[in-house]
């Protein structure tokens, strides 16, 4: 019987999510340094690339579990910081 790919798929999202929500535990980044954050936790095992890491973004802000405003990164560009609301720290 071939796997569920529907299954196999909510599950990766909801392992994306969860990987997202705990990083910003920490407090507030932007997408860049979320996915930086995760590799770097990780010792480079896991790798949320952006065609994951925006989608969940987006998902979680219309959850209202994360919220986002924009920002300057440390380099000087312009970057949308996510940081999590009450919701998204239960």
């Amino acid at each position: 019987m071939p796997p569920n790919r529907s299954a196999e798929l909510d599950l990766l999202r909801g392992t994306v999510d969860l990987l997202i929500l705990q990083t910003l535990a920490a407090g507030p980044l932007h997408g860049y340094a979320i996915a930086t954050r995760i590799r770097d936790r990780s010792d480079g095992e896991l790798l949320v690339e952006e065609g994951a890491l925006y989608p969940a973004l987006h998902r979680l802000e219309a959850r209202e579990l994360i919220e986002a405003e924009w920002g300057v990164s440390g380099t000087g560009r312009r970057a949308r910081y996510y940081a999590l609301t009450p919701a998204g720290r239960r």
